[in-house]
């Protein structure tokens, strides 16, 4: 069966030109001109992933975003933008977005971009149903990951993370110690073949700090490893 792509946007051109090119990659497309008209086909014609733009009549991207978080609904939300503010795609990946493109964009990176994000749900999905070890735990000080169950606590607090911030919190745990580049995060967990924007991991990242570090401005867990990238280690006694 093939997979359904959601495209929200209130610009017809951009809609058919979405339309064409996926059907053409060999999705089912579904289409909506607004914010709420989006928001109704996202819920009850549970698309596999949401493209959808920052400006839209009756609700704004970042509302449908929300709103859908809220709801506790995963669906992969790739947005769109013609803005070139850093606050508005912050924001967007802060609320749950899994990517942004800014506007003009290529239909090809769209498809591309639609791919990857749809190939690691997948992969993510095999690996929890393989999984051999239903026991499995990652323990880092007071930090307690339950890959297979997709559960993650801090001080024995349940943390409320999106899909990718939870993928991003897993690979840094079971690489403990070691430093990995943005691109490196940039390719395990979002599976780009093809150079991104790095900043997306700095957004997980800085989000990540926000639900597991006491003081964000001095992480004990995940450091910032200057010119280089990041890590994630088990925090010394004494910090």
């Amino acid at each position: 069966m093939n997979k359904k792509v959601l495209v929200v946007d209130d610009e017809q051109s951009i809609v058919t030109l979405l339309q064409y090119n996926l059907k053409q990659a060999g999705y089912d497309v579904l289409t909506a001109m607004d914010g709420g008209e989006g928001l109704e086909k996202a819920v009850n014609e549970q698309p596999d992933l949401i493209i959808l733009d920052l400006m839209l009549p009756t609700m704004d991207g970042i509302e449908v975003c929300k709103e859908l978080r809220q709801r506790k609904i995963a669906t992969p939300i790739l947005m769109l933008t013609a803005r070139d503010d850093e606050f508005d795609k912050v924001l967007g990946l802060e609320l749950g977005a899994d990517d942004y493109l800014t506007k003009p964009f290529s239909p090809r990176e769209v498809v591309a971009r639609v791919k990857a994000i749809l190939r690691r749900m997948t992969q993510n999905i095999e690996i929890q149903q393989e999984a051999s070890d239903p026991s499995e735990r990652i323990v880092i000080a007071d930090l307690l990951i339950l890959p297979e169950h997709y559960e993650a606590y801090y001080n024995d607090v349940r943390l409320d993370l999106t899909p990718k911030e939870f993928e991003l919190l897993v690979y840094l745990a079971k690489h403990k110690g070691r430093v990995l580049t943005r691109d490196q995060l940039l390719s395990a967990v979002w599976n780009y073949d093809f150079a991104g924007d790095t900043r997306i991991v700095d957004v997980h990242i800085s989000h990540l700090r926000e639900k597991i570090e006491q003081d964000t401005k001095k992480p004990i867990y995940i450091k910032t490893i200057r010119g280089l990238g990041y890590k994630l280690e088990e925090p010394k006694l004494n910090e």
